[in-house]
């Protein structure tokens, strides 16, 4: 099981860091949103593979062009409205942010939101209590948990590293983690942004060889050599958000030739017919 997703932001979406941190700075910054979204629309065509995008309420509110394009052939799911990490918000917050951006997807699309994916992948231990509001908000399927340490908290103790059922209080929905190479250092989400960067082609597709499920993720962001450069970054963050941008489209067609992919409806219909663990919040 193959799954192939996208985070619909622009390039300036860069977590916790003070010169990105909002609307207030978004504005200053230019969009390439657009020819890095077509770029990738035309090579899934020629590949004929569908995939689901998660989409942030600020992109959608802007470029609702984009987002409707997008929809056309491949599937929406929520990515938060603003772009905030969940364990910077309580419980009140986290609720009113993702009924925006479900409610402008919806409005906008003309039909209902049924996945979600938070802000850098930031639903840990401690930030367990999402599961439920988003259970409670009518979502049947999750991808928001890194089920290893990493710079926006990590979920390392998740009990599960393949597709699961999440059990609360306001109902159940399904969880599918990133994969990640444990028992390797760092602990990297090989198909998967900066990680997808950074390493060879050879080992990715060995892993992905080697994996029987694979959540892969990718941003628009990570196709486009020619993007800006924030200098106030620091090294490591700068490292890699920047590393194998030249070589990243490359990889990315090789992958769709050696491997097939399937969007999150197909993946869901997998898990419901197939046992899965279940896991109780």
């Amino acid at each position: 099981m193959n799954i192939l997703t996208f985070d619909l932001e622009d390039w300036f979406h860069i977590l916790a860091h003070p010169q990105t941190r909002g609307p207030e700075q978004w504005k200053s910054f230019e969009s390439r949103l657009e020819g890095n979204v077509e770029r990738i629309l035309n090579i899934l065509d020629d590949h004929k593979i569908r995939a689901t995008w998660f989409c942030l309420g600020w992109i959608a509110e802007k470029y609702p062009h984009v987002v409707k394009k997008i929809a056309c052939h491949h599937e929406m799911g929520c990515h938060s409205d603003r772009h905030v990490l969940i364990y910077q918000q309580d419980s009140v917050r986290f609720r009113e942010d993702t009924l925006a951006v479900k409610k402008r997807l919806e409005d906008l699309l003309g039909m209902p939101q049924l996945y979600y994916r938070a802000a850098g992948f930031s639903l840990t231990a401690h930030t367990s209590w999402a599961f439920s509001i988003l259970a409670e908000q009518g979502f049947i399927a999750d991808s928001s948990v890194f089920p290893a340490a990493r710079n926006h908290g990590g979920f390392p103790a998740f009990r599960s590293q393949k597709p699961c059922r999440i059990m609360t209080g306001s109902g159940s929905l399904i969880e599918f983690p990133v994969t990640v190479k444990k028992n390797f250092p760092g602990t990297p989400a090989f198909a998967g942004g900066g990680y997808f960067r950074a390493l060879p082609y050879s080992l990715i597709r060995k892993w992905t060889r080697q994996s029987d499920y694979l959540m892969a993720y990718f941003h628009p962001r990570d196709f486009d050599p020619l993007q800006p450069v924030l200098p106030s970054l620091p090294l490591s963050r700068r490292f890699m958000s920047y590393v194998g941008l030249k070589s990243a489209e490359g990889k990315f067609k090789k992958l769709l030739e050696d491997f097939t992919f399937m969007p999150l409806s197909k993946a869901l219909e997998h898990a419901n017919r197939d046992p899965v663990q279940d896991l109780y919040f």
